[in-house]
């Protein structure tokens, strides 16, 4: 599918008022209480068992997910959720404009449980790690509660789950060993029932 963005749109959030964003399919959507995603590239295999079990116990409870989908964890989440009627937002690290959507993803936008979002001008046809990093911040700001199944020592995602934490942004992660310092920064095991 290659059409262009329906206009532009300037989130109610104030945190991300300063972001207009272009949009491709079911606008309402922003207007759900959202769960962002995101996930460390490296993952440990008893956490990424347990996220899997996370994104179907999501989609069985309607809970509207947002997020890039970029890493591997995501990506797998991400094709777990559009099995699902639950809102997705796809919030990509490119400009929309010319951009092909995979059928999954195409049909949601059709069925109008799934909107793809970018704060992106035209001209960014390309992810890249600044793009990213701005994309993240729109994801956060654009959420009410985050989930961080996990965040490698050291990583990106582990020093947005701080910053996300030090700013009171409800930080949920999979209970499990391999998250002992998320848990011990202030992140709550996910309690899908607790979002409904």
């Amino acid at each position: 599918m290659t059409d262009q963005p329906v206009g532009a749109h300037r989130p109610a959030h104030a945190s991300a008022a300063n972001w207009p964003l272009a949009l491709l399919g079911n606008p309402d959507l922003l207007g759900r209480p959202l769960l962002a995603l995101f996930c460390s590239r490296r993952c440990p295999g008893s956490v990424i068992l347990k996220t899997y079990d996370a994104a179907k116990a999501l989609r069985a409870a309607g809970i509207a997910v947002i997020g890039g989908f970029q890493t591997p964890v995501e990506r797998d989440c991400l094709a777990i959720l559009l099995r699902g009627d639950q809102p997705v937002v796809i919030c990509p690290a490119r400009s929309l404009a010319g951009m092909r959507l995979a059928g999954p993803i195409k049909a949601g936008v059709q069925a109008g449980r799934t909107l793809l979002v970018s704060p992106f001008a035209p001209r960014h046809r390309r992810a890249t790690a600044a793009l990213a990093e701005r994309r993240n911040q729109v994801v956060a700001a654009l959420a009410r509660w985050v989930f961080l199944p996990h965040a490698a020592p050291g990583s990106k995602t582990e020093a947005l789950a701080h910053a996300l934490l030090a700013a009171g942004k409800p930080v949920f992660t999979v209970d499990d060993a391999e998250n002992a310092g998320l848990l011990a920064l202030g992140a709550r095991p996910l309690d899908v029932a607790a979002l409904r």
